[in-house]
Formats: structure tokens, C-alpha cells, sequence
């Protein structure tokens, strides 16, 4: 999605150096510590000292679409693995963005400014805490504590309400009359992790979360004739679900056809739910849970195999309003992309039972849940599909903190939905982002990738989190070779899954993974300013080949790829990968048979920007 300015991290001129090192990455001192303190290390593996929170979360919640009130109760068993003895509690209270008085990104209607979540119980290892000395600001709320000792456990206990948001739908809130997508509707405990301590930063609504891996036991309950859809697995499916709704969705985890779960007629004929309304979710190790609800929407789902070893399933919902006619195809988008994940890319088995696309009002991810608006074409709508979809692995399986590190998750989603949208349309080009990069190169808010998400806003946000990332990402994938490639990007995962990976973990973890230095490249692309600009200086013929001379104009490294149209009207391609770059000269020769006679030569490639065209182009005389 697309923040005020904070303090930026310091960042000194110590470095780390991997065993692959020769260019040296910046590093701040924040992660100095860290590796010091052997919770991070030099190759990308978690230190022998590394850590990380946890709780398990039971929520019980009622919630009323009519007056738009939800009533709930949190109880959380929080353990503290850090070696610091804790003497305060952060939380979050997301719901607050619509809090009179919050600071926010976007505006919000008046009409859906609230109170804000109201806390009006709350005990903490069986102490009642004075709830009008809780301090709250805005989306962030602490408490002083007796101490919580390390590998000590505390149990928490929260009786809450809000008022959920009917307008102004930023991620959550309702969709229509009889439909809303909740998210966010539960105080948490803040992450508490070994770089930055409490996380302190805000929710103002562009820059994205940051959560820990837990368990969530979740009972939802809803009127007679509302349909629940959540993170997790629905565990008494049989006893809210008509018979024949259950052995549809029973049938539709087992087989690899599109099955109407619920059908256009199932929801205007109240067919669907039983008499009773409290749903009931399991989710195991995730780092978010939402639900969806409505009383009048389709359900489509499928399955399929994600695991060739273990013949794992997992099935894949679009749930929508009949109206929506893009969405009757999206199960099979999204079933299709689930599969290119698993078997193509990034080549890792799925990790949920179930990913379930709704039909909203947003473009936004979560665990096993996609919270998507309706398109009116067919291309916009598989790759918003795929992009959401790809976010399970970045952050959802990786533990990204988004709110940071932006492009560690918004980066994969956009090279993913390049590279998957033309595999479930053929011959379909997405160049998202690539234009905006184009004309935005070397301006004065051209920042660095790694600027911290917190620090940008606008234009230099939405470069630095999707297309600039991205190019990035399939450069190295260029150059590496497919096999190599998933060599390195599997490290990092197998380094990374469940945790909390940093940029200097990502960076670490594929050089190791790739059996190769690759801070050049990273240094400069991620690093570093400046802009691609490549040119053709010169076209001559020696003896049997032609000689393209091709210069980099800018600083940013980018694959050449010629295009070569001949007298006879034939053309040929040739590319070269970055590494032609890669022991910082500025000019390359590219050599090629001349077997027919030349007409022109440029420089041109969907995925290659450049930023002045004017001498992309060599026509011979």
C-alpha cells in the first residue's frame, strides 16, 4: 500500500564483512550490536544467541454489521525469550487509525472518525490494571509492568470494543450492505525483537505491519445467515455450515475442479449457515489474523497439490458479490498461482491449508486471506490476484518488518506478479512500475532503496517498495541462472522462514546461497543513488562480426539487450547480464556474426529502464 519523518537509524562507517566480501556494505549501528551480541551473523545464518517473542492468542469477539459494534475479549499467554528483563508492555490497537485526534496518512470522513478502541478491562498476571492510566497514543498503547523476567511467560487479559469503520476503507471495514472485511480488530503486544527493542513506530496507514509469529484461537460470532471466512482453519465447519454447504467445501479440499461452495441461489435463498452463529479458527505460527463476513456472497474454491513429496493440499477461495463478474474467475487465477509458487516461483511448496481472495474494497495481504476490489479487465485483475497472493512468502512466511523494510516484501510481490502473470496469461506483458521509474530516476526524491520505509512518502515510497526492488531482484536472477538463483533465494529462506530477516540477513543469505560476492551489485542498486541510462556509442564491422559498443551512462547497473533489425527485414536479439557490469567499467563491446547485412540497432527491454532514450537507437549508414 502506499509517513512522517523519524529519526533515521545511524548508520557509521563500520562494516560487515561476509566471507565473500570485498565491496562492503553500510550496516547501522543498531545491527552491529546485534551481530556483537550474536543474535544476527556475517553469513546470514540466525546467531546461536538469536530470539524472538511469542504468544498464543484466544479471541472472542461478537460482532453486530447492523450497528457496526464489536465486542471482544483477548486473552494472551505473552512469553518474553530475550535476555531483557521487560518492565513495560507495548501494544497495538490498529483500530485507533480512525480515532479522533490520531495522526494518520490519508483522511479520513468525519463520519468514520470514532473513539477509538475502548479498553475497559484489562489484567496482567492476575493484577487489574487502572485502564484510564493505560497510555495511548494514537495506534500505540503501553503499561508499566512488574518485571517479566527472560524465558518468563505472562498472561494478559483484555476486554475491548469499537465501532467498525463504515467509509473511508483503509484495509478494513465494511464492503456493502451485509459484507465487511475485519482486520486488525484485536490489541496485540507490540514486537519486541533484538535490533530495534519495542516497536515503537505508529500506524499510519501507508507504511504496512509488523508482528510477531503466534497461535490464534478465534470464536467470531455473527447474526444468523452471515458466512465467516478468517486466517486459520475453520474447526466446526460441520456445525455452522447446511449440509450440503459442508460436503461441497469438504469435496472442494479434495479435488482440483472449481466447486460452488455457495452458490448466487444458497446465499439469496439463506441456505447457508445453521442456527449456529459462532465461528470457530485455529492458526498456527502466523503473524496476523482476519476475518471477513457476509450474508450475501459467492463462495468458489478448489484444491491442489503444493508438495510433490508429501502430496499436501491447499485449497483456494474467491468469495464475492454475484455482481462482481471478474470475481468469478479469480479462484482460478489464484488456484493457478498457487501453483506457479509452489512448482515454478519461487519454487517453494505453498505454506497454508487455504488462501482465500474476498471481494472488498482494497488491494491488500494478510495470513491465508486477500482483502481485493473488483476489476473491469481481465489483465488488472490476475495480477492483483497473483501480487497479493505472492505476499504469503514475503512478509507472511518470512516475518518481514514492513513498516521498515518495505521493499523486502512489496519488491517480491511486484517480480512475482511480472513473472507469474505471464504464466497464467499467456503472452501478456505487466511493466508495473516500470514507466514511474523511468521518469522519476535521479530526482531529488529518488532515495536510496534501503531509506527506511518510515522516511519517504509518495513517489520515492512507491518506487522503493515496488518496481525498484523488483528490477533488482531479476537482475540477480538474470545473472545467476535459474538454478543458482533458487540455490540462494531457497538459503534465505531456509535461513529466515518464521523469523525476523533483516536487509543485511537478505543480502548475507544470498551471497552465501549463491556461492558468490554479490555487494557490487547490491551496493549499487540498493545502496547507492543515481540512474540506469545505458547507450549505443557505436555500430562498426570487423572482419566476419559486427562490434556494438554500448556505454553506462548512469551508475545504475542494468542488462543490455540489443534488438537487431536487418536489411531483409529479419530481427535478433542479444543479451548480456549485469555482469558485464560488474568490475566497474563504464563501456562494453558486444560482438556477433555478421552474416547478414545491419539496418539499425537499439537498446530496449520491457524490464530494462532507462533514463534518456535519445541515444538508444543506432541506425547504420
Amino acid at each position: 500500500m502506499r509517513l512522517k519523518n523519524l529519526l533515521a537509524a545511524v548508520v557509521c562507517s563500520f562494516t560487515i564483512a561476509s566471507s565473500f566480501s570485498q565491496v562492503k556494505l553500510p550496516v547501522p549501528v543498531n545491527v552491529q550490536n546485534a551481530v556483537k551480541k550474536q543474535t544476527r551473523t556475517e553469513s546470514g545464518i540466525p546467531g546461536s544467541a538469536y530470539w524472538q517473542n511469542t504468544a498464543d492468542y484466544n479471541i472472542k469477539v461478537d460482532f453486530d454489521p447492523t450497528s457496526r459494534l464489536l465486542k471482544g475479549t483477548v486473552s494472551i499467554n505473552y512469553l518474553n525469550s530475550s535476555p531483557d528483563t521487560l518492565k513495560q508492555l507495548w501494544f497495538k490497537l490498529y483500530p485507533n487509525y480512525y480515532k479522533k485526534g490520531s495522526a494518520r496518512d490519508s483522511k479520513v470522513a468525519a463520519s468514520d472518525l470514532t473513539d477509538g478502541v475502548k479498553i475497559t478491562k484489562m489484567q496482567i498476571a492476575g493484577e487489574d490494571k487502572d485502564v484510564k492510566r493505560l497510555v495511548i497514543d494514537g495506534t500505540n498503547m503501553y503499561t508499566q509492568v512488574n518485571q517479566i523476567l527472560p524465558k518468563q511467560s505472562v498472561k494478559i487479559n483484555i476486554d475491548y470494543s469499537y465501532e467498525v469503520n463504515k467509509g473511508s476503507h483503509q484495509r478494513t471495514g465494511q464492503v456493502d450492505d451485509g459484507s465487511f472485511f475485519i482486520a486488525y480488530f484485536f490489541p496485540r503486544v507490540a514486537v519486541y525483537d533484538d535490533i530495534d527493542g519495542w516497536n515503537k513506530y505508529p500506524y499510519l496507514g501507508a507504511a504496512e505491519m509488523y508482528n510477531d509469529f503466534c497461535s490464534f484461537k478465534a470464536e467470531i460470532t455473527v447474526p444468523k445467515n452471515y458466512a465467516v471466512w478468517a486466517t486459520g482453519d475453520l474447526v466446526n465447519a460441520k456445525d455452522v455450515l447446511q449440509p450440503a454447504v459442508y460436503n461441497r467445501l469438504i469435496q472442494a479440499e479434495k479435488s482440483d475442479a472449481i466447486i460452488d461452495v455457495i452458490s448466487e441461489q444458497d446465499a439469496s435463498q439463506n441456505a447457508v449457515t445453521t442456527d449456529n452463529n459462532t465461528w470457530k479458527f485455529n492458526a498456527e505460527n502466523v503473524t496476523d489474523f482476519v476475518f471477513a463476513t457476509s450474508n450475501h456472497y459467492m463462495w468458489k474454491s478448489s484444491s491442489l497439490v503444493v508438495d510433490s513429496i508429501t502430496k499436501r493440499r491447499t485449497r483456494v477461495d474467491a468469495v464475492f458479490n454475484p455482481e462482481h463478474k471478474d470475481f468469478y474467475d479469480v479462484a482460478a487465477y489464484g488456484r493457478k498461482t498457487v501453483e506457479l509458487m509452489s512448482f515454478k516461483f519461487p519454487k517453494w511448496p505453498f505454506p497454508y491449508a487455504h488462501e482465500t481472495v474476498f471481494d472488498g474494497l482494497d488491494q491488500m495481504e494478510y495470513p491465508m486471506m486477500v482483502n481485493d476490489n473488483p476489476l473491469e479487465d481481465k489483465e488488472s485483475t490476475i495480477t492483483l490476484t497473483d501480487h497479493e497472493i505472492f505476499h504469503t512468502m514475503f512478509p507472511f512466511y518470512m516475518g518481514v518488518n514492513e513498516t521498515k523494510y518495505g521493499w523486502m516484501d512489496e519488491g517480491w510481490a511486484t517480480i512475482g506478479e511480472w513473472l507469474l502473470s505471464a504464466e497464467i496469461n499467456p503472452g501478456m506483458i505487466d511493466d508495473y512500475g516500470v514507466v514511474p521509474y523511468e521518469r522519476g530516476a535521479g530526482h531529488d526524491f529518488d532515495v536510496p532503496i534501503t531509506t527506511l520505509t518510515t522516511q519517504q512518502n509518495g513517489m520515492a515510497f512507491y518506487l522503493n517498495s515496488y518496481p525498484k526492488p523488483a528490477f533488482g531482484y531479476l537482475y540477480v536472477k538474470d545473472m545467476l541462472g535459474e538454478e543458482r538463483f533458487n540455490k540462494a533465494l531457497h538459503t534465505y529462506i531456509r535461513n529466515w522462514n518464521g523469523k525476523h530477516p533483516i536487509p543485511q540477513d537478505f543480502f548475507n543469505s544470498m551471497n552465501e546461497g549463491a556461492g558468490e560476492n554479490l555487494n557490487w551489485f547490491w551496493k549499487k542498486w540498493f545502496y547507492d543513488g543515481g540512474i540506469p541510462d545505458l547507450s549505443i556509442n557505436e555500430v562498426k564491422k570487423a572482419g566476419a562480426n559486427y562490434r556494438v559498443l554500448v556505454e553506462s551512462k548512469g551508475s545504475k547497473p542494468v542488462p543490455v539487450n540489443l534488438n537487431l533489425f536487418y536489411e531483409d527485414g529479419t530481427e535478433e536479439r542479444v543479451h548480456r547480464s549485469i555482469a558485464v557490469w560488474k568490475d566497474g567499467n563504464k563501456t562494453i563491446t558486444v560482438e556477433f556474426p555478421a552474416s547478414k547485412a545491419l539496418k539499425k540497432v537499439t537498446l530496449e527491454s520491457t524490464y530494462t529502464p532507462d533514463s534518456d532514450k535519445r541515444n538508444n537507437v543506432f541506425p547504420m549508414r
